[in-house]
């Protein structure tokens, strides 16, 4: 049964400011920049990403998926950006090692409509039994990486690397 409310997430209203952990501005910032796709495997640190997309998929127009694995969740996506959506692609830090094989093939193919992974992070161990730095990623996939000091500039990154990519 339907309420009839919207998901705050959702809400346009101008000039209203509204509280927001990273997670879910990150969230925000891809439906601003029109994402039309999001695939993800869940794991904390990032699992708020794909479960906010799973509850507001079908009111915000998005495609969602969760897929089997990481690699999947990358394949799928970029899947998606050949055909010209914008797509967005979530894991936790460790599932970035898993899935390097295509993401290492995308800076040569290129994409579409735009494609965003987002990989959340935990260098000090505070949600997860692994400390990992996934920024290095960066030099040898040939991609650029966005790392967000405050949720504001998760929200706004996230725009840019649509933008960007």
């Amino acid at each position: 049964m339907s309420t009839g409310l919207k998901h705050e997430i959702l809400q346009d209203s101008p000039g209203k400011r509204v509280c927001l952990l990273g997670n879910l501005a990150i969230v925000r910032g891809g439906l601003e920049a029109g994402v039309q796709f999001f695939s993800c495997y869940p794991g904390t640190p990032s699992s708020e990403i794909g479960d906010t997309f799973a509850r507001i998929a079908k009111e915000a127009d998005v495609v969602f998926e969760y897929s089997v694995n990481e690699k999947v969740a990358v394949e799928v996506a970029f899947a998606a950006t050949l055909a010209g959506a914008r797509a967005m692609c979530g894991m936790k830090h460790l599932g970035l090692s898993y899935a390097c094989d295509p993401i290492s093939t995308m800076p040569y193919v290129g994409v579409e409509g735009g494609m965003v992974i987002v990989s959340a992070g935990d260098p000090s161990l505070i949600t997860s039994p692994n400390e990992q730095d996934q920024r290095h990623f960066s030099r040898f996939l040939y991609l650029p990486v966005f790392d967000p000091a405050t949720p504001e500039d998760a929200r706004r990154m996230t725009r840019y690397a649509f933008g960007f990519s």
